[in-house]
């Protein structure tokens, strides 16, 4: 099933979602690079920061979705990226002409079936001494997943859910930093839980629901066509929300866990 993004909704909480790839790629060291390629660059903003960073280089911007492309071509007045349409289960490195000196994926991977080849294989294609970073949510057991499979669950249409509500999941920490590490890296991991403060000003009904809008839920409201099967799904499950985030004095506090792995290509094999 291919998932129709709304770039609008993905970007009600920008900063919120931005700050994990700030903190991924403070830990790429990399001061040059002629090639950068960001997997997963949804609308654009986060890709045109790389553009900012390394200004003298070609930076190509990879995404399945036409309407977060779209919205990214909007952005880069100066034509600064290179916006590339393609399904990174299938997508090959090779069509980029050379090797890249650094390669992003932020919150993507868990969107692919068996991506741990797929990172060996942009590892193994990276230039030597070039840097791989990733980030992932690992937040599938928290309640804003976990009441989203239980309200699938008491309702009508569980059977045409089950699909939608199938995620790819992420591995644990420790097989990333194998994979890239056995790819011929050296590896910087770690965990971070965010507490994302939403809507401190009280402007949202439900901001957790609306968080999960922009992303884990997309699935489901394109499953749920009927009106009256889709506002029904969500009352519950806002209801359920609304238990399991309170609004606090300073807002609606959603804890946030994210694992992130960055990875330098060695130059030379280890010793065997």
């Amino acid at each position: 099933m291919s998932t129709r993004w709304d770039p609008e909704q993905y970007a009600r909480f920008a900063d919120h979602r931005a700050r994990p790839f700030v903190d991924l790629l403070s830990r790429v060291g990399a001061g040059s690079a002629g090639l950068v390629v960001d997997l997963g660059c949804g609308n654009g903003p986060l890709t045109l920061s790389l553009a900012r960073r390394w200004p003298d280089a070609r930076v190509v911007g990879v995404d399945s979705s036409p309407q977060m492309l779209d919205a990214a071509r909007s952005l880069d007045r100066e034509r600064r990226v290179e916006w590339v349409e393609a399904d990174l289960a299938t997508w090959d490195s090779a069509g980029l002409g050379a090797a890249a000196d650094v390669v992003v994926t932020n919150a993507t991977l868990q969107w692919l079936p068996q991506h741990l080849p797929l990172v060996g294989r942009w590892v193994g294609a990276l230039a030597p001494g070039g840097w791989f970073a990733m980030q992932v949510p690992d937040n599938f057991g928290a309640p804003s997943h976990r009441l989203m499979r239980e309200t699938a669950a008491d309702h009508p249409a569980r059977e045409r859910l089950r699909e939608p509500l199938r995620r790819a999941g992420v591995a644990d920490i420790a097989r990333y930093m194998e994979v890239l590490d056995g790819a011929g890296c050296d590896v910087d991991a770690w965990v971070t839980e965010y507490q994302h403060v939403l809507d401190p000003l009280g402007e949202q009904e439900n901001p957790v629901l609306e968080w999960v809008r922009g992303t884990g839920l997309r699935p489901v409201l394109e499953t749920l066509t009927d009106p009256a099967e889709r506002d029904a799904f969500l009352t519950d499950y806002g209801s359920r929300l609304h238990t399991a985030y309170p609004r606090s004095a300073i807002g609606v506090v959603l804890p946030f866990r994210r694992l992130f792995a960055v990875g330098r290509r060695r130059a030379t094999r280890r010793p065997g």
